[in-house]
């Protein structure tokens, strides 16, 4: 399945959080854990129309690390896989 976000909308496949504390200690999969905060972009919109109509460039490109709102983006699920539908104002950051 090919999905192309429209407008401003990002597809961003989020970062697995590791299952072990900082200190070594291994986390069970019946833990609670917080939703991700970091993925990677996997498709975006063409982006936001002017109020002439022309297309505003989106700042975020496909591959692109990227960090964002906690409880911004919707979660989705596409073939058993988890992903995370974004709009370029939930994008706080790219990181390099």
């Amino acid at each position: 399945m090919n999905i192309k976000p429209l407008s401003d909308h990002i597809l961003v496949e989020p970062t697995k959080e590791e299952e072990k504390t900082k200190t070594g200690i291994l986390l069970p999969q019946t833990a609670e854990k917080e939703r991700p905060e970091q993925g990677r972009v996997v498709a975006v919109g063409a982006g936001k129309k002017d109020k002439s109509g022309k297309h505003m460039p989106m700042e975020v490109k496909v591959g692109d690390k990227v960090l964002f709102s906690k409880y911004g983006p919707n979660e989705i699920k596409i073939n058993e896989k988890e992903y995370l539908i974004a709009k370029e104002e939930d994008i706080l950051a790219i990181i390099e």
